[in-house]
């Protein structure tokens, strides 16, 4: 018989919750388009409403390996979130800010 997770992360000891939620915040970190847009809970349909497209330009996107920034961005910001471009360097990181504005430039 399933168990609630509640009642099981009830029982693990504190390190062990601890680690777990590591794990979580690692795998939510990083993941690919098509499973950000599940965990938001987003259908490809219902996405591809938000940017008045078909259903199956959204499929083509999310496997694409390489795309626009401006696509990727509007694709961010349907799903209600903000693209943020960083380049990371062994002494710090750094926010590359000259995309913001390319649909703005672009009129």
């Amino acid at each position: 018989m399933a168990k609630k997770f509640s009642e099981l992360s009830a029982k693990m000891p504190p390190e062990a919750l601890a680690q777990a939620g590591l794990k979580l915040q690692t795998m939510l970190a990083a993941m690919p388009l098509h499973e950000l847009r599940r965990a938001r809970g987003l259908s490809q349909k219902a996405l591809a409403d938000i940017l008045q497209v078909q259903q199956p330009a959204i499929a083509k996107l999310e496997r694409r390996t390489d795309m626009y920034i401006s696509t990727l961005r509007s694709h961010i910001e349907a799903m209600g979130g903000q693209l943020d471009i960083v380049a990371r360097f062994p002494d710090g990181s750094v926010n590359i800010n000259n995309f913001a504005d390319v649909d703005m430039q672009q009129a």
